[in-house]
C-alpha cells in the first residue's frame, strides 16, 4: 500500500505553527527557574507573531492538509478575536493567585494550547478536524478554570465544566458518527452534496445526526436550554481565565457553527432555520431574565452572555453573507465590551473584600474613576445604547434579521435589551449613585462572590497599570467603533464574503 502525504502549505500552516512552537517553549519556562518569570512576555511574543502571520495570510484563502482545513478571512477574523482576548487575559493574569498555584509557565502554556484549539476549529471545514480542535480547545480550559488550588469554587467550576464539556463533546461526537452515516462523507462540502441529494428530513440517519451535532454546539456556545453550567463556571473560575473563555470561546465555536451549518447544510437552510430561531429566542429570554436577580457580578454576566449567544445566533439564522458579517461584527464588539467589564472585575476583586459581589462597585465612580468609566461604558454598550458598538452590533442584526425575512427574532432582540437597561443600569448606578461600603481590613463578608479562601487585598490593584491599562483600552475601542464603525463593518465583510 502506498501512503501518500498531504501537500504541506507551511506558509497557511505559519500561524498554527508559531503557537504549538510557543506552547512548548512558554512550557519549558517551567523547567528553568531563571526563565519563570519570562513566561507572560513569551506568551505576548507569540501572540502577537500569530496575529501578525494571520495578517499576512489575509485576502489569501487556501486549503491546507487536504482540505481538512480553509484558512481564509473568517478563519482569520475569528482567530485574532481570540488571540486578542488571550493577549488581554495575560495582562489581567499578572499577579493573579490561579497563575502562580498552576506554576507561571504551565498557566500560559495551556491558555496558548486552547488558542491554538480555537485557531483550528475556525478553520476546519471536516469533520474529523472539526472535533479534534475542539477538544484541543477545550481540555485545557477544563484545567485553567480550577487552577485557583486554594478555592473550593475554582476546583468545583473545573469539575463542573469538565463534566458538562465532555457530555457536549460526546453529543457532537455521537451526532458526527450519525452524518457520516447518512452523508457518507466528512468534509463539509461533501456533507452538503449528500445531504441535498437526500434531503434534511428524508433521512432519519442526518436529521438525528445535524440535531445532535447542533445540540453539542449549543453546550460549547451556552445557548439554552444547554446553557445551566455557563453562570457557575463563570463564577468559580479565575476571573482572566472567565474573561478569556467568555469571548474566545463563544466567537470559535460560532466560526464552526457558521461553517456547518452554511456550508454542510446550506442546501436544506429552509428546515434548520425555524429551529435555530426558536433556539435564539429562547436564549434571548432565558438569559436576560437570569440575570436580573445576580448579585454576582460574574454570574450576571454569565447570563449576558447566555443572552449575547442568543444575539449571535440570529446572525446565523439568517443563513447568508449579511447574518455572518453581522455575526463577526458583533464578536468582535463583543471582546470590547465584555473585556472592559472583567478588567475592573479583577481589580475591585483584588482591592476589596467583596470579591466581585455588586458591593465591590459601590462608590467606585468617586474612588476609581479609571475604572469606573471603563466598567460603564461597557455596561451601556452590552445594553446597546446608541454610540456604542454594542448598539450598532444589535442594530446590524436586526437589519439582517428583517432582510432575511426573521422580523420576529429582531423584535426579540430588541425586547430582550430593553430588558437588560435592568440589570446593566443597576451596576452602573451602584457605581455612581451609592457610598462605598466600609469593612474592617481583611474581612470576607459571607456573600455571593466573596470567599473564605480569598487572597490578601491589595489597595493599589485598581491603580495598577495593566488592569487599569486594559480597561481604558477596551472602553475606548468600544465607543470609537460606536461613532466610527466602518472599519469594524469592513472586517466583518471580509469574513463573510470570503464563505459565500
Amino acid at each position: 500500500m502506498t501512503f501518500n502525504a498531504p501537500a504541506m502549505d507551511y506558509a497557511g500552516l505559519s500561524p498554527v505553527i508559531a503557537l504549538t512552537t510557543a506552547i512548548c517553549v512558554v512550557l519549558l519556562t517551567a523547567v528553568f527557574k531563571p526563565l519563570r518569570r519570562t513566561a507572560p512576555g513569551l506568551t505576548l511574543v507569540a501572540l502577537a507573531s500569530t496575529a501578525g502571520l494571520l495578517i499576512w495570510n489575509w485576502n489569501d484563502p487556501t486549503n491546507l492538509v487536504s482540505g481538512a482545513l480553509r484558512l481564509d478571512d473568517l478563519a482569520i477574523s475569528i482567530s485574532l478575536i481570540a488571540v486578542a482576548a488571550a493577549a488581554f487575559a495575560v495582562f489581567l493574569s499578572i499577579r493573579e493567585p490561579a497563575a502562580e498555584q498552576a506554576g507561571s509557565g504551565e498557566y500560559h502554556a495551556l491558555l496558548l494550547g486552547s488558542v491554538l484549539g480555537m485557531t483550528l476549529l475556525a478553520q476546519a471545514q471536516n469533520l474529523v478536524s472539526f472535533f479534534v480542535a475542539i477538544e484541543t480547545l477545550s481540555i485545557p480550559l477544563y484545567v485553567l478554570c480550577a487552577t485557583n488550588l486554594r478555592r473550593e469554587r475554582s476546583l468545583e467550576s473545573g469539575f463542573k465544566y469538565l463534566i458538562v464539556g465532555s457530555l457536549g463533546s460526546t453529543t457532537l461526537l455521537y451526532g458526527m458518527a450519525f452524518l457520516y452515516g447518512g452523508s457518507g462523507s466528512t468534509d463539509f462540502v461533501g456533507i452538503a452534496a449528500g445531504v441535498g441529494h437526500a434531503g434534511l428530513t428524508a433521512d432519519p440517519l442526518v436529521l438525528v445526526g445535524v440535531g445532535m451535532v447542533a445540540v453539542g454546539l449549543a453546550f460549547k456556545t451556552s445557548i439554552a436550554p444547554f446553557h445551566q453550567w455557563t453562570p457557575d463556571v463563570y463564577e468559580g473560575a479565575p476571573t482572566p481565565v472567565t474573561a478569556f473563555m467568555a469571548v474566545a470561546t463563544k466567537a470559535a465555536a460560532f466560526a464552526v457553527f457558521v461553517r456547518f451549518f452554511d456550508v454542510a447544510l446550506s442546501p436544506e437552510a429552509t428546515d434548520w432555520q425555524p429551529a435555530l430561531a426558536v433556539l435564539a429566542a429562547a436564549t434571548i429570554v432565558i438569559g436576560n431574565v437570569g440575570a436580573l436577580a445576580q448579585d454576582s457580578l460574574k454570574r450576571m454576566l454569565g447570563y449576558s452572555g447566555v443572552a449575547q449567544a442568543g444575539y449571535v445566533l440570529g446572525g446565523l439564522v439568517v443563513a447568508g453573507e449579511a447574518g455572518v458579517n453581522a455575526l463577526v461584527f458583533y464578536l468582535a464588539g463583543y471582546l470590547l465590551m465584555n473585556l472592559a467589564a472583567f478588567a475592573a472585575i479583577v481589580a475591585r476583586e483584588r482591592e476589596t473584600a467583596f470579591g466581585d459581589d455588586i458591593r465591590a462597585v459601590r462608590g467606585l465612580g468617586g474612588e476609581r474613576p479609571l475604572l469606573a468609566w471603563p466598567l460603564t461604558i461597557s455596561m451601556l454598550a452590552l445594553a446597546g445604547m446608541p454610540a456604542t458598538v454594542g448598539f450598532i452590533g444589535k442594530l446590524y442584526l436586526i437589519e439582517a434579521l428583517v432582510e432575511g425575512d426573521y422580523t420576529w427574532l429582531a423584535v426579540f432582540i430588541a425586547v430582550g435589551s430593553m430588558i437588560s437597561l435592568a440589570y446593566y443600569l443597576r451596576v452602573v448606578a451602584a457605581m455612581w449613585m451609592r457610598p462605598g461600603d466600609e469593612t474592617a481590613p481583611g474581612a470576607t463578608p459571607a456573600i455571593a462572590g466573596a470567599s473564605p479562601e480569598a487572597d490578601s487585598i491589595d489597595p493599589e490593584a485598581g491603580r495598577r497599570w495593566y488592569l487599569v491599562g486594559p480597561a481604558l483600552l477596551a472602553a475606548a475601542g468600544a465607543v470609537f467603533f460606536g461613532v466610527i464603525p466602518q472599519p469594524l463593518v469592513d472586517f466583518a465583510q471580509h469574513a463573510g464574503s470570503s464563505l459565500f
